[in-house]
């Protein structure tokens, strides 16, 4: 019960902003693997339509919802729904985000700060709440994936709320790792996901610090999807990742920043960041 998921023939699946990029590349992971339903939740009904009749006529059974994850109501009366209509995921996959890349007093604070932070974090937090009861109670085997980011390991300028937003969903999504484990429910697995700059147009213009280019999207849901069947806790691509959060923790603060910022090229990655469009 506990060990890797072989096959999610008979399973739902649910994922958030699944109507482009990752969100639609983890669904058709989902289709490919015999889901036997897949929820998609997005906020831009037109590309949630679009995405559906892409993934449809393959088996699985496709379920779209136009909803604000960033409002807490929005969220509730989704989830309803999705309990009425299909019943409890096995397997939830918090993907949804949004970055604003700039100083921190050129945010504003609505469109911003308060946007990132009830999509980036309050969300995932929401949507888990609302389907972690039944998911316990039910005793299958289970996974939630919780997208953050290694902005929420490593401090980088013109990224203080997103990273912010991330460092949140690492805490409390290992957190949340852990409490499940000590509660006994074993049947249910947390893979915290903490990615460097990824190809989608999230972060256009972003340049990738030394070592570490842009990764392709595809082989990224891959290397997600792999570690969610597996149940790994965290995990960090690439690996460079790692090496930095490393050197971070050994270096006096002064090193790290020349490390960083001369060495690896980090503190100057979001200088031409235009976002997508």
């Amino acid at each position: 019960m506990t060990g890797t998921i072989e096959s999610l023939t008979g399973s739902t699946v649910l994922i958030t902003g699944a109507a482009m990029g990752m969100g639609k590349m983890y669904a058709h992971l989902a289709v490919r693997d015999h889901a036997a339903h897949v929820v998609l939740w997005d906020i831009n009904g037109e590309l949630l339509e679009a995405a559906a009749a892409e993934l449809g006529g393959r088996g699985s059974e496709i379920h779209t919802y136009v909803v604000d994850v960033s409002k807490l109501e929005a969220i509730e009366q989704t989830a309803e729904m999705v309990r009425n209509d299909v019943g409890t995921p096995d397997i939830l996959i918090n993907n949804a985000g949004i970055v604003r890349g700039k100083y921190f007093w050129e945010h504003e604070q609505r469109s911003d700060i308060a946007a990132t932070m009830a999509i980036n974090t309050l969300a995932l937090m929401h949507i888990t709440r609302e389907f972690l009861p039944a998911m316990i109670d039910g005793g299958r085997p289970s996974r939630i994936v919780n997208v953050a980011s290694a902005a929420g390991l490593l401090a980088n300028p013109r990224m203080s709320v997103y990273s912010s937003s991330k460092w949140a969903v690492i805490g409390w999504s290992d957190s949340l790792r852990l409490e499940l484990k000590q509660a006994g429910h074993r049947h249910i697995k947390v893979t915290t996901f903490c990615p460097s700059y990824i190809k989608t147009g999230m972060f256009e213009g972003a340049r990738g610090p030394l070592m570490t280019p842009l990764m392709e999207p595809a082989a990224v849901t891959e290397r997600v999807w792999r570690a969610m069947k597996e149940g790994t806790p965290m995990l960090m691509m690439p690996w460079t990742v790692k090496l930095s959060t490393a050197l971070r923790g050994v270096l006096p603060i002064a090193a790290w920043d020349v490390v960083a910022g001369r060495v690896f090229g980090v503190y100057k990655s979001m200088e031409h960041f235009t976002g997508r469009k």
